[in-house]
């Protein structure tokens, strides 16, 4: 059986990264979250193809995740993210994209416009880190998952406002994704205890967030226990040209709980001029 999750391969520094290339038009880079067993795949299948009618959809498994090349003895750092992702750039010869971040994804989007701003067009941060605050219990237990079923199942509870998106098939799926080969041996040395210390390696200087003169949106489930909805309030204070769109009766899950209204969002922000 074909797994959808893996896509195209390309070469980026010294590993090959997995990614999806679908559409045409102005670039957009997806960038995931860093949940267990995540994929590009998992965490935007269901955007990817609203998207791509009008742009080039690239959504790429970040080093340490997904089907990207594991390469032994390699950092998982935000200057290596940052240095993957501008290498997919340079391969697919991309030299200006949109960006949309989730969560990690979206710490990494402001990392990459700091160091390379003439490489990023619009941004859209969802439900992103990126900024220090306080770990929070639900964060703390998705970083430091140890896999079964019923780990998979209370962890994705915490992320979904509605709870009946997370039925024991999806559980069991994300469970099983998350045992493959080296999956879970790269993701729990990505941030140990103690996990304050993940939270502040994916903030950027505060002085750099805002000199970000790009255009930027910012989406937040207000009902978010994993990352607080204050992320995206200081990311709002920061960043000069920024608007901030706050869901309620949403979690960690923008992108699956408001599908619609977010796939309208990004669409309409993106193609105002």
């Amino acid at each position: 059986m074909n797994n959808p999750e893996v896509a195209n391969s390309i070469q980026t520094g010294i590993f090959e990264t997995n990614y999806h290339d679908v559409g045409s038009g102005d670039p957009l880079f997806l960038i995931h979250g860093s949940g267990p067993g995540v994929t590009a795949w998992a965490n935007w299948r269901l955007v990817i193809p609203a998207l791509a009618e009008q742009h080039r959809v690239i959504a790429p498994d970040m080093a340490g995740f997904g089907y990207t090349e594991r390469v032994e003895g390699y950092e998982y750092t935000m200057e290596n993210w940052v240095q993957q992702a501008l290498d997919l750039m340079d391969a697919l010869e991309i030299k200006k994209t949109h960006l949309v971040g989730n969560s990690f994804g979206g710490a990494l989007t402001i990392a990459l416009a700091i160091r390379a701003p003439e490489r990023v067009d619009r941004l859209i941060l969802m439900g992103a880190a990126g900024v220090p605050f306080t770990l929070t219990p639900a964060l703390d237990e998705a970083w430091g998952y140890e896999p079964s079923v019923e780990n998979m199942r209370k962890m994705m509870d915490l992320f979904a406002y509605d709870r009946s998106l997370v039925t024991d098939e999806l559980a069991q799926l994300r469970y099983e994704a998350s045992i493959q080969p080296g999956f879970q041996e790269t993701f729990s040395q990505m941030f140990p205890a103690p996990r304050q210390r993940g939270v502040e390696a994916l903030a950027s200087n505060l002085d750099d967030i805002k000199k970000i003169a790009h255009e930027t949106l910012i989406l937040h489930g207000r009902e978010d226990v994993v990352v607080p909805p204050i992320t995206s309030t200081t990311l709002f204070d920061l960043i000069p040209n920024a608007q901030l769109h706050m869901f309620g009766c949403c979690g960690h899950w923008t992108q699956i709980e408001q599908n619609a209204r977010f796939i309208k969002l990004v669409k309409d922000f993106l193609s105002e001029r």
